[in-house]
């Protein structure tokens, strides 16, 4: 779950997040679901094609989202940072502003436009971690705190950090603590 921000690295971020969630929640998701996420968040029907996003690039995009969900577990900015940028490096790209059609301009990191999906799911998404890494100058990101849920979330709200992917986890986690104290009055 994300909470709305109007920090710049707010759309890849949420990207990030649902893809992580949908991986880690199944493995094994199809080409067309991922097909069908990204263009929840954006990306442009003929992009999603099978011929454009082929089976192995589903696969590359899987993989590169579960890299990318251990990131999202690291709670410590001075860890978070070096983890994001062995990724950047990674990418090798230098920054580039991009159009598409008449949309408006945004910065891209990837080797290109022959990038493969995982490249650029992986640059796109270090680059929005690392902007609100420095926008917040902590991390608003982890793993549900809840007892059986390992959802990633992203908080950038204001307020204290979060450690819960929901309202839901945090009241049921809230609900159980207050039975476990009220059975040992």
């Amino acid at each position: 779950m994300v909470e709305k921000t109007t920090g710049s690295g707010f759309r890849p971020a949420a990207r990030l997040i649902d893809v992580v969630n949908a991986v880690r929640a199944d493995p094994g998701i199809s080409r067309a679901a991922l097909a069908e996420l990204l263009a929840r968040h954006g990306e442009e029907p003929a992009d999603l094609t099978e011929a454009a996003f082929s089976p192995d690039d589903a696969a590359g995009l899987r993989a590169a989202a579960e890299r990318l969900a251990a990131v999202l577990t690291e709670t410590d900015a001075d860890r978070a940072a070096p983890a994001l940028n062995a990724l950047l490096a990674e990418c090798g790209a230098r920054p580039r502003l991009v159009r598409h059609d008449t949309g408006p301009w945004h910065l891209h990191v990837d080797r290109g436009d022959d990038a493969s999906w995982a490249d650029w799911f992986t640059a796109s998404s270090a680059l929005a971690l690392a902007q609100i890494l420095t926008e917040y100058g902590r991390v608003p990101w982890g793993q549900c705190a809840a007892a059986g849920c390992a959802r990633r979330y992203l908080g950038t709200g204001p307020g204290a950090a979060r450690r819960f992917c929901s309202p839901a986890c945090a009241n049921r986690t809230r609900v159980a603590e207050h039975r476990r104290r009220r059975r040992r009055e």
